[in-house]
């Protein structure tokens, strides 16, 4: 019999584990969950530490991970070193970059495996079950927005990467990342925050026996002004309800969440602007930019389970409201009242998924399969104006938008011996919607369906370590307005192509995972992924659009070493190489895509006493341009983190972002924009948004 592989990172979306149908197993399972919150900005164990006995995010136990890049997360290792905004608490997930060109009220940009995602696309964001990402929105498709997230909150967050698995649909082909927060906390807490350029922060949570369960209440401020000439005047106010019985496999969950935000935004600005002394490094060429957003959602989870297997239902409702304005080209196309537009997007949007997992016997070999539903319906109302100073001038286009979508999904698992099991699965897609545009040319309707196949096979272990091998199909649907247009909404005439409203995907990925190295685990996975259509940002429209087929292939590279309890090392690499795969004279190279990025980070400390973190992120260059001959530059920034926790279970803690002062940029652009006075054909430039220099936080927190 081979040597068992020991406790290694576990990914969600697998059930309990494969058993002989023994009830005391399984009541055993329903019981041991650790749902309570480490202490926030806890070390922990950084990522090294990660068990596989605890249920995973669908409520059901989880089974061994299914691949090489699988790999989960607890709230304590997301929070053991220092981030800037919220978003950036998911670089927590190897190869993930999380930037920002704007105000910090809008959606962050994501870069994984070669992909520059915008502010979704193609990776699919879940909070407590309920989907982030926005289809036919205002300002991009798959719009994910998470700066209502309250990473103090996390329990768990479960990455999965690829079109491999059966359970995950729409903006999933890329990568999935579901995070879950926490039913109870072990202490009540309250934190406060002050640091550079006017931030403060102020959080507090605490649970409650109420009847027979536990409410947890948590209420959170913050302001920021950011160095910019212009201050962003940030003002967020996030709270978040929670009331549960029970355990994730036998209980239920309903939350109640609000969140809302206003700010100004120095958006990315032409390179030339600054070279020239027009404005200074963090200066802005239209100081009416800015935004405002709101979410309030209630959501419940449902979970039984029994001799027949385990159920879990999933219901949401979400009511969103964005407001941005943005000006990316300046007086280009209206050389007297400037180029600034606003978008809107306002919708209310419901949807379950209900999923059923079941042990059995298929020719005596252990077996699991687990089948669900998952439907989705947003009503929404989208706009684009013309605006001056956030004054409207014009309509281009004013749309309501019905669309909903089903998807049907099975997939078994069957352990064939002790060093072999297979999964096969397969998903249904099932797409429709409707669109009243004010040009009544672009309203209709449109409807389409897809099928993916889905297989994996896992090896081993042999010596501490299994070898994984992944193949599947996915999709990701475009704006329903693309798929209905006929003619420019802007003179009414011209035609336009009608996108298809499901595009596909297909990839595949293999590798390995060995901890044959003591307190070292390590794993490779190398993949190819295609579309048959990209989704490109558009920078003079601040939306995407579908544009060309493309093949992405690399490797990435992922370590965590704990030598010592209270010590922890983390070292990824990740490497991709995209590419469009037809023939264009305008080059191959996908704009914003990047080939190299990497993190490297060590964690200490302890449930008391001193700890810290020191952090180093590097995004590597990007082409700008479908020929290369305009690149981004490259950035290395380094977080750090020094602290105390008393035993009085005070904690003082001291946070230097960009600790080097590094002189980079958070995002890069090129395209045409117009200064006053310059050519009326506009000049082709770099557009830039500078990272944040140095910044100073000083966290005081106490438990009660």
């Amino acid at each position: 019999m081979p040597d068992q592989l020991p406790p290694v990172t576990v990914v969600a979306p697998e059930a309990k584990p494969l058993n002989r149908g023994d009830r005391s197993t399984r009541s055993q399972n329903r019981r041991t969950r650790t749902a309570t919150a480490p202490e926030p900005g806890q070390p922990a164990t950084a990522r090294a530490g990660a068990v596989t006995s605890e249920a995973s995010s669908d409520g059901t136990s989880a089974l061994q991970p299914a691949a090489a890049s699988a790999i989960s997360f607890s709230g304590g290792q997301v929070n053991a070193t220092p981030f800037s905004r919220p978003g950036e608490a998911l670089e927590v997930v190897p190869g993930l970059i999380v930037t920002q060109h704007s105000g910090e009220g809008k959606a962050n940009q994501y870069f994984l495996r070669g992909f520059n995602l915008d502010h979704g696309t193609d990776l699919s964001l879940f909070i407590d079950g309920m989907p982030v990402n926005m289809p036919s929105h205002g300002h991009g498709q798959g719009y994910a927005d998470i700066n209502f997230l309250i990473p103090e909150l996390i329990r768990s967050v479960d990455v999965r990467k690829g079109p491999y698995f059966a359970d995950l649909g729409d903006f999933s082909s890329v990568g999935s990342v579901a995070i879950n927060y926490v039913d109870k906390l072990p202490k009540n807490f309250a934190e406060v925050t002050f640091g550079s350029f006017g931030y403060r922060r102020g959080l507090a949570a605490a649970t409650t026996a109420v009847g027979d369960g536990t409410l947890l209440t948590a209420i959170e401020g913050a302001g920021y002004n950011g160095p910019w000439d212009v201050p962003d005047n940030v003002r967020k106010i996030n709270s978040m309800l929670h009331y549960s019985q029970g355990t994730p496999t036998d209980g239920l969950a309903l939350a109640a969440m609000a969140y809302a935000n206003g700010w100004n935004a120095t958006d990315q600005v032409a390179q030339r602007a600054v070279e020239k002394g027009v404005i200074g490094r963090f200066g802005t060429l239209d100081p009416t930019d800015g935004g405002t957003s709101s979410r309030f959602s209630l959501s419940g989870n449902w979970a039984h389970s029994s001799d027949y297997g385990q159920s879990r239902v999933t219901a949401y409702v979400v009511r969103s409201d964005l407001q941005l304005f943005n000006n990316f080209t300046y007086v280009l196309d209206n050389p007297v009242n400037g180029d600034q537009f606003n978008q809107l997007d306002r919708r209310t949007l419901g949807g379950f998924d209900a999923r059923h997992a079941f042990d059995w016997r298929f020719g005596g070999f252990e077996t699991q399969t687990r089948a669900g539903i998952q439907s989705r319906y947003d009503d929404i109302h989208v706009g684009l104006f013309t605006t001056e100073q956030r004054v409207r001038l014009s309509t281009t286009r004013d749309d309501r938008v019905q669309e909903g979508n089903v998807g049907f999904w099975t997939d078994t698992t069957t352990r064939w011996t002790d060093w072999l099991r297979t999964t096969v699965g397969v998903r249904e897609d099932i797409f429709a919607g409707r669109v009243r545009s004010d040009t009544p040319e672009n309203s209709g309707n449109a409807q389409a369906t897809m099928a993916s196949p889905k297989a994996g096979i896992v090896l081993g272990p042999w010596y501490r370590t299994e070898l994984y091998g992944n193949a599947g199909y996915g999709l990701h649907s475009n704006d329903l307005r693309g798929a209905t247009i006929t003619v420019d909404p802007i003179d009414k005439v011209t035609p336009q192509d009608r996108v298809p409203l499901l595009v596909r995907s297909k990839g595949a990925e293999l590798g390995i995972r060995s901890k044959a190295v003591g307190g070292l685990t390590s794993s490779v996975a190398v993949f190819v992924l295609d579309f048959d259509s990209e989704l490109l940002f558009v920078g003079d429209a601040g939306t995407t659009e579908a544009s060309r087929p493309s093949r992405r292939f690399g490797v990435e590279w992922v370590n965590q070493y704990k030598p010592l309890p209270w010590l922890a090392f983390d070292l990824d690499i990740a490497y991709s190489r995209a590419r469009f795969t037809d023939f264009d004279p305008a080059g191959d190279r996908i704009p914003g895509a990047p080939a190299w990025v990497g993190s490297a980070s060590i964690t200490f400390g302890g449930e008391t006493g001193w700890f810290g973190a020191l952090k180093a992120r590097y995004f590597g260059p990007r082409p700008l341009i479908e020929d290369n001959s305009a690149q981004s530059l490259s950035s290395l920034i380094f977080n750090a983190r020094a602290g105390y926790r008393f035993d009085s279970g005070l904690r003082l803690q001291f946070d230097v972002l960009n600790l080097f002062n590094a002189q980079t940029n958070q995002i890069e652009y090129y395209y045409l924009s117009r200064l006053p006075g310059e050519p009326i054909g506009g000049v082709a430039d770099r557009h830039v948004h500078p990272a944040e220099p140095r910044a100073l936080r000083l966290t005081l927190a106490g438990k009660f």
